[in-house]
C-alpha cells in the first residue's frame, strides 16, 4: 500500500485504540488492578490487529477486481472472434446479420403455386349488385370456418349427387343391381341427425324442407326434436333474450330456450293433443296386438298432427323413418308417465327400433351412405353407431360448436369416428365449427335447394 494509505490505516487504528481506552477507564471502578492492566494491553494491540485485517481485505478486493478484469477481457475476445467469423461467412461484411440467424428466419419456401390461394368475395366485381351465389361460393377460399363451410357444401353435393351408376359393375354384382336404369336412379342413403334446439329455432323450416322433398332417407333426433315440432304446429315460439332472468320467467309461466320463449300454455295444448293419441294407441295394442316402437309412435304423431309445417308430418307422409331412442326424455315422457298411472300397460319397444336402424345402414349396400349431423349427443352417436355396422359411412358432414378437448362424442372430430369404423377410412368428412342456425340454411341454399327433387320410390 502507498504511504498515504498506510497513514489512513494508522489513523483509523489510533482512533479505534482511543475508543477502546475510554471504554476501559469507564469500566475502571468496577475492575481489579490486574484486569485494568490486561484491558490496557489489549487496547494497545488493537491498532496492529485492525491494520492487519484491513490489509487482508485490501488484498482480497484487489484479487476480485483482477479476476473481473480477466473475465471481461475473455468475453470481449470471444465476441470479437464471433464477429470476425460472421463477417467472414457474409463475405467479409461486418455489418451483415449472423448467418445462423438468417438461415433460421428465412427458411426457403415450398412452391405453392399449384395450391388454392386465399381470396374473399369482391363487392366491386358486380357493378354494385351482390351476387349471393358467388358470395357463398367464395367461402371456400376465404379461410377458417368459411373454408370448412365451403368444403361441407362440396361434401353434401357429393353425397346427394352420387348414383350407383357411378360405380363399376363387378362380377359379384347381383342381377337386380345390373339394370342401367336402376343404377342411375339409386341414390346414397342419407341419415339426417339434429338436436332439439334446432327444431325450436327457425332451422325447423330447413329441416322440414329436406324431409318434405325426400332429400334424406332416415332421421334421428332427441325427444325435444319430436315434441317441439309437434308443439310448434299447435302454438308459436317467440323471440326473447339470453339475459332474461329465470326466476321472473318462471313467475310469468314462460320457458326459455336460449333466446327463445315457449309459454306454458303451449305444453297444455300439447297435452290436449297427445293424450287422446296415446289412448288410441293403447287401444290398438290391446285390440289388434300392435307393437309400438319409438319410430312407430312418431309416425303416428305425424299422421295425427296433420300440419304441413311439421317435420313429423312429412316424415309420415313420405314414409321416412324418424328414430328417437330417448323418446321419454321430455314432455312426451311426462305424458307417458301420467298415462301409466291412469291406464297402465302401454308398451314401447326400443329394441325393435335399434334393429331397424342398424338394418337400414347394413342393407344400404350396394348404396353408399351419408351423414348430415347438426349438433352432437344422442343423434350424432346413434347415426355413427348404425354406420359402424357397415364399416362406416362414405360421406359425412358435422356442424357443431362442441370441442374435442373434454373427450365428449359431441365434440369429437370426424377422424375419431374413423378410428371406430363409423366413417370409412377413405371418406372425406368435414366438420364445421359454427352455429347451425347460421350455416345450415346456407348449406341447404347451396345444395339441396338447387337440386331436382327426388321422386317417390
Amino acid at each position: 500500500a502507498s504511504a498515504a494509505a498506510r497513514l489512513r490505516l494508522l489513523r483509523a487504528g489510533g482512533q479505534a485504540a482511543q475508543v477502546a481506552a475510554r471504554l476501559v477507564w469507564r469500566q475502571a471502578p468496577f475492575l481489579s488492578l490486574r484486569a485494568r492492566a490486561t484491558r490496557r494491553r489489549e487496547a494497545e494491540r488493537l491498532p496492529v490487529v485492525f491494520c492487519a485485517r484491513l490489509t487482508s481485505c485490501q488484498r482480497e478486493g484487489r484479487a476480485r477486481r483482477e479476476r473481473g478484469a480477466q473475465g471481461r477481457a475473455e468475453r470481449a475476445r470471444i465476441l470479437a472472434a464471433a464477429a470476425m467469423a460472421s463477417a467472414g461467412a457474409a463475405g467479409g461484411d461486418a455489418s451483415a446479420p449472423p448467418a445462423a440467424a438468417t438461415a433460421a428466419v428465412l427458411v426457403p419456401s415450398k412452391d405453392l403455386s399449384g395450391e388454392v390461394h386465399v381470396a374473399g368475395y369482391d363487392f366491386n366485381a358486380h357493378g354494385g349488385c351482390v351476387d349471393h351465389e358467388a358470395l357463398l361460393g367464395s367461402f371456400l377460399r376465404t379461410g377458417f370456418q368459411a373454408t370448412n363451410l365451403g368444403r361441407a357444401i362440396e361434401e353434401i353435393e357429393r353425397m346427394a349427387s352420387w348414383r350407383l351408376s357411378d360405380e363399376p359393375v363387378t362380377d359379384d354384382t347381383k342381377e337386380e343391381w345390373r339394370d342401367p336404369a336402376v343404377r342411375a336412379s339409386t341414390r346414397a342413403r342419407i341419415f339426417l341427425g339434429y338436436t332439439s334446439n334446432l327444431i325450436s329455432s327457425g332451422v325447423r323450416e330447413s329441416l322440414r324442407y329436406l324431409v318434405q322433398h325426400r332429400f334424406v332417407d332416415v332421421v334421428v333426433t332427441s325427444a325435444g326434436g319430436i315434441e317441439e315440432d309437434l308443439i310448434k304446429a299447435l302454438a308459436k315460439t317467440y323471440l326473447g333474450e339470453f339475459s332474461l332472468k329465470g326466476a321472473e320467467l318462471r313467475r310469468e309461466g314462460l320457458n326459455r330456450i336460449g333466446n327463445l320463449l315457449v309459454p306454458n300454455d303451449n305444453y297444455c295444448k300439447f297435452e290436449d293433443f297427445i293424450v287422446p293419441v296415446l289412448n288410441a294407441m293403447h287401444d290398438e295394442q290391446e285390440r289388434d296386438g300392435v307393437a309400438w316402437t319409438p319410430s312407430r309412435m312418431i309416425h303416428r304423431f305425424g299422421k295425427e298432427i296433420n300440419d304441413e309445417s311439421s317435420v313429423c308430418y312429412w316424415a309420415y307422409k313420405n314414409n321416412i323413418p324418424m328414430f328417437c331412442p330417448a323418446l321419454t326424455d321430455g314432455s312426451i315422457g311426462d305424458m307417458l308417465y301420467f298415462h301409466s298411472y291412469k291406464r297402465p300397460g302401454l308398451i314401447c319397444d326400443i329394441v325393435a327400433d335399434v334393429r331397424l336402424m342398424n338394418d337400414l345402414a347394413i342393407n344400404a349396400s350396394p348404396r353408399k351412405t351419408g351423414m348430415i349431423i347438426l349438433g352432437g349427443g344422442l343423434p350424432k352417436h346413434h347415426i355413427n353407431n348404425a354406420n359402424l355396422m357397415r364399416n362406416g359411412a362414405d360421406f359425412a358432414v358435422i356442424v357443431s360448436t362442441a370441442q374435442e378437448f373434454d373427450g365428449s362424442d359431441s365434440g369429437a372430430r370426424p377422424d375419431e369416428a374413423v378410428s371406430w369404423g363409423k366413417i370409412r377410412a377413405d371418406a372425406k368428412p368435414v366438420k364445421v365449427y359454427a352455429d347451425a342456425t347460421i350455416v345450415f340454411p346456407l348449406m341447404v341454399a347451396q345444395t339441396f335447394a338447387n337440386m331436382p327433387k327426388p321422386q317417390p320410390a
